[in-house]
């Protein structure tokens, strides 16, 4: 595994922090890329974001780009604009895409809470509308409503998802009920994939009666989300 830390541009002049993971074998061109964004109350050092791109780079499955959103890096607890936070997302994709060191094959987008409707809302806009292309889309915790508001959910950012993807979700998550989060993955434009942590809550955290050590739970999800990528590359 070799990693980096990067700058990336971000609207108003400013820069970003990121830190692109490669394998050690990182093969130009061949080898995927990951481009992952935090949640709302955290940044790029997120516990499970850096387990699953050091995960996916130790196995030689992808490379990655972690980054931060401009608020995270101020230091602010309060996010940017949804303009901002895109054009952000847009350019961390670039950076990866174009990286000089090893430039990836397919290009994955993913994101955790937060970081995922970003992610899914620049899909389902299109390159045609400032949005992105992706060969797949990893949620890590997709907030589909507000705590005990499941009867008022916020689906719009998934209205076009129109390649794979793979929904990681605890059954704890107050963001998540599961019966509506298996009914949308279901009826996606290409029906997605939804791996269920038993007992997690929306930071993957398992209740402490269960003694269930956190870095197990973390591997079984960053071997779930390299089955995904693998089964990509499969289909070419």
């Amino acid at each position: 595994m070799v990693k980096r830390t990067v700058e990336i541009s971000a609207p108003a002049g400013s820069s970003v922090t990121g830190v692109v993971t490669n394998p050690e074998q990182c093969r130009p061109g061949v080898t995927p890329g990951l481009v992952v964004a935090h949640g709302r109350a955290n940044d790029l050092s997120q516990p499970l974001l850096v387990f699953v791109t050091e995960f996916l780079a130790n196995q030689e499955v992808a490379s990655s780009l972690r980054f931060n959103f401009p608020y995270a890096e101020r230091g602010s607890a309060t996010p940017d604009r949804p303009a901002v936070l895109e054009a952000t997302f847009r350019r961390a994709h670039d950076t990866l895409a174009d990286d000089a060191v090893c430039p990836p094959g397919a290009v994955l987008l993913g994101g955790k809470s937060m970081g995922a409707r970003i992610a899914a809302e620049l899909v389902s806009k299109g390159p045609e509308a400032e949005g992105l292309l992706t060969a797949g889309l990893i949620f890590l915790g997709f907030p589909l409503h507000a705590a005990g508001g499941k009867n008022r959910p916020g689906l719009e950012p998934l209205r076009r998802i129109n390649v794979p993807s793979l929904f990681v979700a605890g059954t704890r998550d107050p963001f998540a009920d599961p019966d509506l989060l298996q009914r949308t993955v279901a009826g996606l434009d290409v029906p997605g994939i939804l791996h269920v942590v038993e007992g997690a809550d929306h930071s993957f955290h398992m209740p402490s009666s269960t003694r269930v050590p956190q870095e197990e739970v973390f591997r079984g999800i960053a071997e779930r989300i390299a089955e995904f990528i693998r089964s990509l590359s499969a289909l070419g």
